[in-house]
Parts: structure tokens; C-alpha cells; sequence
């Protein structure tokens, strides 16, 4: 249940499928790896991927495959993948950011809001700075901030101390069900965009960020 008495003071986004789509590069980044590895990789398995580190989706790509891999070979795999995926996303510009992601920031910023990105991806920084928002963020947190993936709450309450806000002054905005278990558990409102089957455990679902209100309604 929101208090819609209390006033939050922080907004924290995911990168990936918040601000902008770069899921379909990680989709085309671990199936180029897949089909090397001749393992069965496709867009529904792809879904389970969302928000849960890179050594978690090779684990569940590698449940396909009937050969062995040693830690050291999981390892090595993970960084190829991320060195395909960190080719394609060289493409990328801030015309791939997502609707209404310019206007919130913007209304954010002029309402003095503090704001945080907390993002699973060792290359946040270079997306972000590839769409010129690198400067516009408060606080970034990335893979090497944390311990924990999500759905732990820890990169979302790093994202808060980042910012200097108490928890439960913060919005979290998220596309997948592990990150919206994790603002949950974080003690923040959290806001689900996209899928309503996979955000639907979160205090407000829309479609996108188009529609600010509900969000500005809370601060």
C-alpha cells in the first residue's frame, strides 16, 4: 500500500528497459555464444535473463548443453559475450531512449529530485554515456558497486545512499520481476514498465514512462 502522504525525495532506474531497450542487444550478444556453442537459446529462455547477472544467464543458457564447464571456462564465456554485446551497443544513440525518459528526468531535475541509475551491467556507463546522459545522473550504480544481484535489495539501497535519500523516500522503476523484488524488499514504491505479467507484483504498472503522473504524484 503507498503512503500517499509521504513525499519521496529520490527516483532510481534500471538502465535495460527502462530508460533505454538494450535487451535486445544482450538477445543477439548470448545468441551469437549460444550458437557457437551449438546450445538452443531462443527469445523465451532470453526473458529469463532479464535483471540477474551475466554468470546467472550463462548458468541458465549452459542447462541446454550436455558438456561440462569449469568455472574458469564459464568465466571466459561470460566475457565473450560481453565483448559481442559491447560491439553492437557502439551503434547506440540518444535516439534509442525510450518514451517519456527525456520529459521525467527533465521534470525530475527542475522539481529537485534526486535521481540514480542501479544497474546490473558492467557497461551502464558506456550506454549512459552513449545516449549523453552520462553527466545527468546523481548517482550511478553498476555490477561493480555490488555483491548481490537482484532481486537483493543491495543495488537499490546503494543507489539510495548514493543519493543521500532514505529508502523510503525513493521510487524504483523497473521492466523485470527480480528488480521489482528487490525495490519491494528495498522498502521503496516500486514502478513496473512494460510486460504487466512480469512487473505485476509492483505498486504501479504502466505501459511505459510516457505518462509520467502517476509517478509525479508521489513527490
Amino acid at each position: 500500500m503507498i503512503n500517499k502522504s509521504v513525499k519521496h525525495k529520490g527516483v532510481i532506474f534500471d538502465l535495460d528497459g527502462v530508460i533505454t531497450d538494450t535487451a535486445e542487444y544482450h538477445y543477439l550478444a548470448w545468441k551469437k555464444l549460444a550458437d557457437e556453442l551449438n546450445v538452443y537459446f531462443d527469445r523465451e529462455i532470453n526473458e529469463n535473463l532479464k535483471g540477474i547477472s551475466r554468470i546467472e544467464s550463462l548458468e541458465i543458457i549452459l542447462k541446454k548443453s550436455d558438456k561440462f564447464f569449469s568455472e574458469e571456462e564459464k568465466y571466459y564465456l561470460a566475457d565473450k559475450k560481453n565483448e559481442y554485446y559491447k560491439e553492437m551497443i557502439k551503434r547506440m544513440t540518444p535516439k534509442d531512449l525510450l518514451p517519456g525518459v527525456v520529459d521525467l528526468i527533465k521534470e525530475l531535475k527542475d522539481r529537485g529530485i534526486k535521481i540514480a541509475v542501479a544497474s546490473v551491467s558492467k557497461n551502464a556507463k558506456t550506454v549512459l554515456s552513449n545516449l549523453g546522459l552520462i553527466e545527468t545522473f546523481d548517482y550511478i550504480v553498476d555490477a561493480e558497486k555490488i555483491k548481490n544481484g537482484k532481486p537483493d535489495p543491495e543495488i537499490f539501497l546503494n543507489a539510495a545512499a548514493g543519493i543521500d535519500v532514505e529508502p523510503k523516500l525513493c521510487i524504483g522503476i523497473e521492466d523485470s520481476k527480480a528488480g521489482i523484488e528487490a525495490i519491494n524488499r528495498a522498502g521503496m514504491v516500486s514502478i513496473g514498465v512494460g510486460n504487466y505479467e512480469t512487473v505485476k507484483g509492483a505498486d504501479i504498472v504502466l505501459k511505459d514512462l510516457s505518462d509520467p503522473l502517476p509517478i509525479l504524484n508521489l513527490l
